[in-house]
């Protein structure tokens, strides 16, 4: 088991490669602290539910050392399904048994006994506020119900890791911001959550740390304020009446740095605000002496989805073979 102040995942140059030479993890390292939740992020086939699937011991690394809450994944993989959760990207549930029979069956897979299985179902139940329609059979359920089913059912064994992979894909709104409330609560008990998302919006809520896997590696890792200041400075955006798009062009250039692009559609200038709202009050008093009146203006600080292009943007259609693999 893991030690005091170890992490609670260390991966050491772990590879991975499948049927055709595709390697899906080339000597990647990660390490995850204990009671977060630490997010992934990276293009389609970028290796991440490959590890997911090798951490949570349904895939053998080729290469490398993976350890689990201490545990080696390769060397004892049964110990390491005692204290892990695990819901993948399609809800793993019997159509035709109730909510609270899927939960049941899970504890019961763990080791529980009856009664323990029976009441465990019911603590979880009521904490993903299901536990009103626990004894409706799941193909009645919702795609948003039939997830958080899914989720109560990782939840069985009250796993110290609970690994989710795309936990909230297909999952409408309300439905969403209720899973991340349920994670939210599970990392305040103490338990570490390993997500993958499609959504940066979810990473950025939920995830305390972000790692950035690209073509098998860890390719950036921080916090998700870290990797924004590390993409760049803010960015300025005007929306000029197509008329006086050539004069704002024109006027903005003596700023300093040129426009890093410009939509002439959409009538749009885009300039790197170094100096944040300094340049945006410079730009508004050179277009005011210019007769330019935009008709929208706004001044951002890198997101997670500049961030994910400035770390991932030489992906080309030429990857498709490789993502399909992994």
């Amino acid at each position: 088991m893991a030690a005091v102040g170890d992490p609670i995942i260390r991966v050491e140059g772990a590879v991975k490669v499948f049927r055709g030479g595709v390697r899906a993890l080339d000597g990647l390292d990660l390490t995850v602290e204990p009671g977060i939740v630490y997010g992934l992020l990276g293009p389609n086939g970028a290796g991440k539910t490959t590890l997911i699937r090798i951490l949570a011991t349904l895939l053998r690394p080729d290469a490398g050392v993976v350890r689990v809450a201490g545990i080696d994944v390769r060397r004892d993989p049964d110990t390491v399904r005692t204290c892990i959760g695990l819901a993948g990207q399609y809800a793993a549930v019997d159509d035709h048994l109730t909510g609270r029979e899927n939960v049941e069956m899970v504890g019961r897979l763990y080791g529980l006994s009856r009664r323990d299985a029976r009441r465990r179902a019911a603590e979880t139940l009521a904490r993903i506020q299901l536990d009103g329609a626990a004894d409706r059979q799941v193909k009645t359920y919702s795609g948003g119900m039939r997830r958080r089913i899914d989720l109560a059912a990782s939840l069985a064994g009250r796993p110290q890791v609970l690994f989710l992979d795309e936990p909230t894909t297909g999952v409408d709104p309300a439905s969403r911001r209720d899973l991340w409330d349920v994670i939210q609560d599970l990392v305040g008990d103490g338990t570490t959550v390993v997500l993958t998302t499609q959504y940066l919006e979810e990473a950025d809520r939920l995830a305390h740390r972000i790692g950035v896997i690209d073509r098998g590696r860890l390719v950036s890792e921080g916090t998700p304020e870290q990797l924004k200041d590390r993409t760049g400075d803010a960015v300025l955006r005007l929306s000029i009446p197509d008329a006086q798009l050539a004069t704002a062009n024109t006027v903005l250039q003596a700023l300093g740095p040129q426009p890093s692009g410009h939509d002439r559609q959409r009538g749009t200038l885009i300039l790197h605000a170094t100096d944040g709202v300094a340049t945006l009050r410079e730009a508004l008093r050179r277009l005011d002496a210019a007769d330019v009146i935009p008709t929208d203006v706004g001044l951002h600080k890198p997101t997670l989805d500049d961030v994910f292009l400035a770390l991932t943007r030489h992906r080309t259609a030429d990857d498709t073979q490789h993502s399909a693999a992994v």
